[in-house]
């Protein structure tokens, strides 16, 4: 009875937590916004480059949430390139936005800090 009741309640921790996971995606407007939390103090960006900046990475992230659902719909994985085309799309228009300065510690601080953060998994 004790092994069961284990059993059942491992299973609904499991059920839970997999559910849990499922609803964690966010939206472009929380991504945008998580986005700019993240940039606007390290940047010091005054609020015409805000403005700006949220523009970019609104059209962004419709852009890769658009490619994710036409990659799911198919059953195939996203195209790597087009990621890439993107991002050096985004930063092109971030480079004009940004002073020299701004851009250089955008590419070399800010931009992993914006990256999902993925556990290990498995290598425990």
């Amino acid at each position: 009875m004790k092994s069961k009741f284990t059993m059942l309640m491992a299973f609904i921790l499991m059920a839970t937590t997999s559910i849990f996971a499922q609803g964690m995606r966010q939206t472009v407007p929380e991504r945008v916004k998580a986005t700019m939390e993240k940039m606007t103090t390290p940047l010091g960006l005054n609020d015409t480059q805000v403005t700006s900046t949220s523009a970019v990475f609104t059209d962004y992230y419709t852009a890769q949430q658009k490619m994710f659902e036409d990659a799911r719909a198919s059953g195939e994985r996203p195209d790597r390139s087009a990621f890439e085309k993107m991002a050096d799309d985004r930063d092109t228009k971030l480079k004009a936005i940004f002073t020299a300065d701004q851009y250089t510690k955008f590419k070399n601080e800010v931009e992993a800090t914006l990256r999902p953060q993925r556990s290990g998994g498995g290598n425990n």
